[in-house]
């Protein structure tokens, strides 16, 4: 079994593989010269993350494949069903990113109630010639204490995320419809594990009562955003909004509207349409804070992505190893 780690995978994903047996190149190739490379190696598995896609061309034209992994949890670079339908194994890692992608959407959160990234933008300029400027400017944050989060999409992410919410004393509501009971175990060091009920509610419920909102939806199969127009207009004014999920999901163009008018307050994205090119307007918005998809971009999440990527490779290729 020889592996392609095409974006990459951890040194203790990497060991544990080759302790199984099971060769991994990390090198990186280019998207143009994968069919390529793929049938002059004879891959019989590529792991991707996001910069790599796996489509329907490539699994045709590449018959040694069996395997495809994706680093992460969203597959929209794979064609997942396709390649399914031809007897690939296809797996992602949903459990290991959780705790890195949440601990990004709170950081994302205290940095718009008190427009820290504006802050950090300004200082080092206007810093020395303009503080009581910049003091006053930035007198009107506000806290997260008291406020209402609603979360759209209450999957394992949201769950992490909620658990941080709950510990800064906010309200939690929820809109998922796959999900109708809910309830996270909040770990509080020294006194145990506390089960806390989340209450579940609809969308126009959700869209009316949150004081901040953070997606956790996946990408729709018809492309269509999950918040457009009609949902910023059923937010309340001054709303703070986090995507950390997809980029899309939120309309950009309604996005934007929505900051101009105020009924956005200020917006957070880590995930953008068009990437690696997001468009420019979105970037330079003066109340938007902003980071390059680094959701899962930690030590700690890259390291438990190997690994839960070994494991199940492992599982496939050599189940007698796995046990």
């Amino acid at each position: 079994m020889k592996i392609l780690a095409n974006d990459g995978i951890s040194t203790s994903g990497k060991a544990a593989l080759q302790a199984a047996g099971i060769e991994v190149v990390t090198e990186k190739v280019p998207q143009d010269q994968l069919i390529s490379a793929i049938n002059k190696a004879g891959y019989t598995g590529i792991l991707v993350r996001s910069a790599t896609t796996v489509r329907r061309a490539l699994i045709d034209a590449c018959p040694t494949i069996r395997l495809i992994g994706r680093g992460g949890v969203g597959m929209d670079n794979i064609d997942v069903e396709y390649a399914r339908s031809k007897g690939l194994q296809v797996i992602n890692t949903p459990a290991s990113s959780s705790q890195s992608v949440a601990e990004l959407v709170m950081a994302h959160l205290f940095s718009i109630s008190r427009s820290l990234y504006d802050a950090n933008r300004k200082m080092p300029d206007q810093g020395t010639s303009a503080f009581k400027a910049l003091k006053k400017r930035y007198a009107k944050g506000s806290e997260l204490r008291g406020k209402t989060i609603g979360f759209i999409g209450f999957g394992r992410i949201g769950q992490h995320t909620a658990k941080y919410a709950l510990g800064c004393g906010m309200k939690v509501l929820a809109y998922d419809p796959f999900v109708e009971n809910a309830s996270v175990d909040l770990e509080i060091e020294g006194a145990g594990t506390v089960s806390v009920p989340i209450k579940m509610v609809g969308m126009e419920t959700l869209l009316a009562q949150a004081d901040c909102i953070s997606l956790h939806v996946p990408a729709q199969a018809d492309g269509a955003p999950v918040i457009g127009a009609e949902e910023f207009g059923k937010m309340k004014d001054g709303v703070l909004l986090v995507n950390a999920a997809r980029g899309g999901v939120a309309d950009e163009d309604a996005l934007l509207a929505a900051l101009n008018s105020g009924k956005v307050a200020h917006a957070a994205l880590d995930v953008f349409v068009g990437e690696p090119s997001p468009r420019a307007d979105v970037l330079a918005h003066e109340r938007m804070s902003l980071s390059p998809h680094i959701g899962a971009a930690t030590q700690e999440a890259q390291d438990r992505i190997g690994t839960e990527l070994a494991g199940k490779i492992i599982a496939y290729f050599k189940p007698e190893s796995a046990g």
